[in-house]
């Protein structure tokens, strides 16, 4: 069985103000393409297909014709990250047209969507991001115990659900399927970015690889960068993790990713409890437009033009002195400038400026700012108050 394994399409998204909407489209394009040209199974998407909650018309739109595209095509399988909403994405499911399955329920883990081959029956289930403070309510066990307040323990309680229905199966059915496990979180050992929103809760923010044992292969979406999370023993058969990565650089920090899809050869189920034999290979998607950093003088920088001059760019002046016309003459020369800072050389270590990004601990940026207007770091009170009020924020965001 082929699958496609694409996330993290964040429609609706902009970089540094620019639309790309017309690139988002363009890789639609291409996503279509490749599942006719190589006759894919199914098209599994591991959340955030929208950039937020309340998504603009274009990206509906846009959602709604790739589907409409798909499904003539093949099978479709998507689950919600944290950037969407469940309500609204998996809205008229029930409706859809054969050969679309949004698997947007919590209390639907257990409910896969059957396919088979000549190897037999594959399950696929969808986990949709599993937001600790609601998911330990929706998880918990038939005697009410609420489940710890993390990713890590609310993810294990999906798949001990997803376990269940495997055994449940194989029971019914005299066979053990193979599993494919569609999830949108951060497993501990892969590699983010500053363009992904922060999970953290309570001071966690990662699951283990070996809360997944037991399946074949997950899909994973929230990471941007396309790569294989290493697995870590667990009781049974240890799955393939990976990360299929966005189709598209939503910040400087992806600069050097290889963006593109994944093509997952689903093979032969494995014997005595491992796991199916498994290719995957990578199928780079088209890039718009290269990214760039460059620092130094303006003067240096100028230089640089007929090397860097169509990149979208990011340029850092270092000049003792902030240069005339600065902005202006960059423009000029790189007219897909998108992001200029002036730090003279030297400066932040006089200055002792600490430039704040989305890569920071929230938390610790508080503090920062707490300590720069009272003079003293907050005591323990104080941490919770400020931990309390983040947390509502990411909650009220999330549930929006």
């Amino acid at each position: 069985m082929l699958i496609l394994h694409t996330s993290d399409w964040h429609l609706g998204r902009t970089l540094h103000g620019v639309d790309l909407s017309e690139y988002q489209r363009a890789f639609q394009e291409f996503l279509l393409h490749l599942v006719r040209e190589r006759k894919v199974d199914a098209v599994v998407i591991p959340g955030d297909v929208y950039d937020r909650a309340v998504p603009p018309l274009d990206a509906v739109r846009l959602l709604n014709e790739t589907l409409a595209a798909l499904a003539k095509e093949t099978t479709v399988i998507l689950t919600p990250g944290n950037h969407d909403s469940a309500t609204r994405l998996g809205f008229g499911r029930e409706l859809m047209r054969s050969g679309i399955h949004l698997l947007t329920d919590t209390a639907g883990i257990a409910h896969p969507v059957e396919m088979a081959d000549e190897h037999g029956p594959v399950l696929f289930f969808g986990l949709p991001y599993l937001e600790p403070d609601m998911a330990r309510y929706e998880l918990a066990g038939e005697d009410g115990e609420l489940l710890a307040r993390s990713h890590e323990a609310v993810t294990r309680a999906a798949m001990a659900r997803v376990r269940g229905r495997l055994e449940e199966y194989s029971l019914t059915h005299g066979i053990q399927p193979r599993a494919v496990v569609l999830a949108h979180t951060f497993v501990t050992g892969g590699s983010g970015c500053d363009s992904e929103r922060d999970l953290r809760v309570g001071g966690v923010d990662s699951v283990g690889a070996a809360a997944f044992h037991g399946v074949d292969y997950v899909a994973l979406g929230h990471l941007h960068g396309q790569q294989c999370v290493p697995a870590q023993d667990g009781p049974g058969k240890n799955p393939l993790l990976y990360y299929s990565g966005s189709p598209l650089a939503y910040s400087f920090s992806e600069k050097n990713h290889r963006k593109g899809v994944l093509l997952v050869e689903l093979g032969a189920p494995g014997a005595d409890g491992t796991r199916a034999r498994i290719e995957v290979e990578k199928v780079a998607a088209p890039v718009p437009r290269r990214l760039s950093e460059v620092r130094g003088s303006l003067e240096e920088i100028l230089a640089l033009a007929e090397t860097y001059g169509d990149d979208w760019l990011h340029a850092v002046v270092t000049d003792p002195q902030r240069p005339a016309q600065m902005q202006e003459r960059l423009r000029a020369a790189f007219p897909h400038l998108l992001l200029l800072e002036y730090r003279p050389q030297g400066g932040e270590h006089r200055h002792g400026v600490k430039r704040v990004s989305s890569a920071r601990d929230p938390r610790e940026v508080m503090d920062e700012f707490y300590r720069y207007f009272l003079g003293a770091d907050p005591d323990e009170k104080a941490r919770e108050v400020l931990a309390a009020a983040y947390e509502r924020a990411r909650g009220e965001e999330c549930s929006a």
